[in-house]
């Protein structure tokens, strides 16, 4: 019987390996593709447009549309500013991108790339569950995800952000608290996709780490304000309320379904999840950082399809948290729902968003506020609490 069921796992095993690289290979043929046929059709272009802007007119010129315009143009990209073609992302995303700007584009982009891809395996390596080589199937799955697989080919910095969420997880477990949120500091890149994270640090106690995080963060918002001046910031926030009023940039919010009367609901949501990171802050510090990326896919003001990678990053914290077997059904269905998005539309992906948060605060009110013995025995030395 032992064998049969070991059988079994073994080929099951096998078959996701096997889908999981056909789905990787597929991905990554037509990222290749898609760069082939239009080598400027990606944000990254609007990170080294930007770059070189702030090199050349200064850093408050970096929100002007018809300098960014001049650029592409400078640069032969062909691209026209509209609505979604136009650099609004924070300073630190150009800073970035400032060392490439001496570089030819093609390979200004394909240097980012490989950043991007190392990041995302960096983070499979740091946050990703199981052991040995069934750790693979994780990164390959990963990779023939559509939300990962977008965010790689349209250069955003998602990854950049995911791998900032995984290293203050690894080193929260590793009793660094201080570093884990200085790491936090990745951030600023997007902060839309995890900006409950040092909160949720907060509400589960871990003082230190929401410290750093603070640092960090305050830093940078204190080096982009000075660099923008008052002018810069008012082109700036001026970018961002025009983005969180484009509809395309709402589709995968509750605004979807409740418009604009969704931002009360949102915020609750928002205070609701740090609640929950409290209650579950002795149950393992992955539940605490689930909170945060759900809870916070849930509460942001606006959400693109490769901004969904940050769910994918929660389902490995969770299945590293001693969660029930079935959790694998649900997590899965998730996967699946935000893979057919294109096809379905939202719907089932904000379903399995609340869902989600329904099922944490089932385990948050309901099952016992403490780790059995054999959870706490499990759990790295540090982090074990004196009996």
């Amino acid at each position: 019987m032992v064998r049969a069921s070991t059988r079994w796992r073994n080929l099951g095993a096998a078959a996701g390996g096997a889908a999981a690289a056909l789905f990787a290979i597929f991905d990554l043929y037509q990222w290749a593709a898609a760069y082939a046929a239009d080598h400027f059709h990606n944000d990254f272009t609007f990170y080294y447009v930007a770059a070189k802007i702030g090199l050349a007119h200064g850093w408050a010129s970096i929100y002007d549309l018809s300098i960014q315009q001049a650029q592409l143009d400078l640069l032969g990209s062909g691209i026209k500013v509209a609505e979604l073609a136009r650099y609004i992302s924070p300073p630190p995303v150009a800073w970035a991108a400032l060392p490439l700007t001496p570089l030819p584009y093609p390979v200004a982009y394909w240097i980012w790339s490989t950043l991007l891809a190392a990041a995302l395996v960096c983070t499979w390596y740091l946050a990703a569950p199981g052991a040995g080589r069934a750790r693979v199937i994780y990164l390959a799955a990963a990779v023939g995800w559509l939300p990962v697989i977008y965010g790689l080919q349209l250069g955003q910095p998602g990854m950049f952000v995911a791998l900032g969420v995984a290293g203050s997880y690894a080193l929260l477990r590793a009793n660094r608290p201080l570093l884990a949120g200085i790491v936090l500091g990745l951030l600023a890149l997007k902060p839309q996709l995890a900006f409950l994270a040092p909160l949720a640090l907060l509400a589960g106690r871990h003082d230190r780490a929401f410290l750093g995080s603070v640092i960090a963060l305050g830093v940078l918002a204190a080096a982009s304000a000075i660099a923008l001046g008052s002018d810069g910031l008012g082109a700036y926030q001026a970018r961002l309320s025009f983005a969180a009023s484009v509809p395309v940039n709402r589709e995968l919010t509750l605004a979807y379904l409740l418009g604009d009367g969704a931002r009360p609901l949102q915020v609750a949501i928002g205070i609701w999840t740090l609640a929950l990171a409290y209650r579950l802050r002795r149950r393992g510090i992955e539940w605490i950082y689930v909170c945060a990326l759900v809870g916070g896919m849930l509460a942001t003001p606006y959400v693109h399809l490769d901004d969904l990678a940050m769910l994918g990053l929660a389902a490995w914290l969770c299945l590293r948290a001693n969660a029930p077997a079935w959790t694998w059904i649900y997590l899965l269905a998730g996967v699946v729902a935000v893979e057919g998005e294109p096809i379905w539309g939202p719907v089932p992906v904000i379903a399995a968003e609340l869902g989600a948060v329904a099922l944490l605060s089932v385990v948050a009110f309901t099952s016992r506020d403490v780790l059995t013995l054999r959870q706490i025995d499990a759990r790295p030395l540090e982090l074990r609490p004196r009996r």
